[in-house]
């Protein structure tokens, strides 16, 4: 354990010199000022963590569906989530972690002063045809078998010039192919396909190899959205203000893509195999944050607008899930289902503080 947490505690060393050069940030969460930490994961007696967590009963649930599908991975932090559970019961005071034997450490977060970036994700609902119809031509593709004729999967540019064509690939076809790249980014969604029977759960089948690249750092890098108010939302209302090919163009800058599995009466699952519970478990970077780690976040409240409103709250969370973006001092909320989860989901990419809670020796030790 001694020698994996070390390990952790390199990789943080080197995100955090990395990330030494980045502004704090301003109107998106606090700007911390309670000291400079010098571990990537530092030991605090006391969290100064100010409010109780809000979601009890959906951390509960969500240790509940690891117990169940995951055996392995809740025996290793089994004595973890029972040491919570006996501290919620309590009162959940900060202050008294420690009497339950649960040590605390923060996270130093991008800036050195325990600002930890939080993103949100969700799982969509496309609308689609099981053939290719009128507005229906945009394609969801299963995953490929590689062949000696193709050793290398195509990039995003060569799949929509149609170089999956005549594989008999497709899935389903969509009504926007702006719907089908936000599917890929959240890794997964529910199918709608329009004739009254259950929504079918299209999971994450893998994708072609080739790097992922932000389109919306490409908008940002073109001078087409100022930074400080680029979203999810924003880079929606670019593409419906540009021609297709206009957006084609847009989308194909990222080269990476994704393909799916259609799973019927299947809830959504992380890379950990484990039924996913909106706002009590994250995706975050498995080589800092293990699956399984309870953390104790204080999170960002935003408005309908997606301005943080100045206030926080706290909530107990779970690592179930990773993601090609999600690197260092960044945890990605999940959201849950449909079109509100998508709209809290687009607005976030703020700041909060993050306690990871472990019991000995599960401890990252290398960080006392």
């Amino acid at each position: 354990m001694k020698g994996r947490w070390a390990k952790f505690l390199l990789g943080g060393v080197i995100i955090a010199l990395l990330a030494g050069c980045e502004s704090r940030p301003t109107d998106r969460g606090q700007q911390y000022i309670d000291g400079k930490l010098t571990h990537p994961f530092e030991l605090v007696n006391n969290p100064n963590a100010k409010n109780k967590p809000v979601n009890g009963k959906d951390f509960a649930q969500q240790v509940y569906e690891i117990s169940q599908v995951s055996p392995s991975l809740y025996n290793k932090h089994r004595e973890t989530y029972q040491a919570i559970f006996q501290w919620m019961v309590a009162g959940a005071s900060g202050s008294q972690l420690a009497e339950f034997n649960i040590d605390t450490y923060q996270m130093e977060g991008v800036d050195n002063y325990g600002n930890v970036q939080f993103t949100g994700y969700y799982t969509p609902v496309i609308h689609a045809r099981h053939t290719k119809q009128g507005e229906f031509k945009y394609p969801l593709y299963a995953m490929p078998k590689k062949t000696k004729k193709m050793r290398r999967l195509p990039d995003r540019a060569g799949i929509y010039a149609g170089e999956l064509d005549g594989l008999n690939l497709e899935l389903a076809y969509s009504n926007s192919l702006v719907d089908n790249f936000m599917m890929e980014v959240q890794g997964s969604a529910y199918v709608d396909f329009g004739d009254g029977t259950p929504l079918v759960f299209f999971a994450y089948a893998g994708k072609n190899g080739r790097a992922y690249n932000s389109v919306g750092k490409v908008l940002i890098d073109r001078n087409e959205v100022p930074r400080e108010e680029m979203s999810m939302q924003a880079i929606k209302r670019w593409t419906e203000q540009h021609s297709e090919d206009e957006v084609r163009e847009l989308l194909e800058q990222n080269p990476s893509f994704v393909f799916f599995k259609p799973k019927h009466s299947a809830p959504v699952k992380g890379a950990s195999a484990v039924p996913l519970i909106a706002k009590a478990s994250v995706a975050s970077d498995k080589t800092l944050i293990p699956a399984g780690t309870t953390i104790l976040a204080e999170v960002p409240l935003l408005d309908n607008q997606g301005k943080f409103t100045g206030k926080y709250e706290m909530r107990l969370m779970i690592s179930l899930d990773v993601g090609g973006a999600i690197k260092g001092h960044h945890f990605d909320i999940y959201q849950g289902i449909g079109d509100d989860a998508g709209h809290a989901a687009g607005f976030y990419n703020h700041y909060g503080r993050v306690w990871v809670l472990s019991t000995p020796p599960d401890a990252p030790v290398a960080a006392k």
